[in-house]
């Protein structure tokens, strides 16, 4: 019963996401990120966490440690993709070097 559950919130959050996600105009992506990168730093550290925890006490099942290294890998796609897109923007309003 539980898995229907989560299955079900997971859900919910996967249209929630996109249905915010398409009503942000154009302008408002910049800030955006920015908290996008801190949310996905928080999920890099429970993905840690979950992986330490398998490895450690074997107490999370295969499921669990293979959501828990794709949580890992796509949070951290996400953040160095986030300080790629900030620093090249931060470089357009640097001046001129003379």
């Amino acid at each position: 019963m539980t898995i229907i559950y989560l299955i079900t919130i997971f859900t919910m959050a996967v249209f929630l996401g996109f249905e915010l996600i398409t009503k942000v105009p154009a302008t408002m992506h910049t800030p955006l990120m920015s908290g996008a990168n801190a949310i996905s730093g928080i999920t890099i550290v429970g993905a840690v966490g979950v992986l330490l925890t398998e490895l450690s006490f074997g107490e999370v099942g295969l499921l669990s440690f293979i959501l828990g290294a794709l949580a890992l890998f796509f949070a951290t796609i996400n953040v160095v993709g986030g300080f790629v897109v900030s620093n090249r923007m931060l470089q357009k309003f640097k001046g001129k070097k003379s």
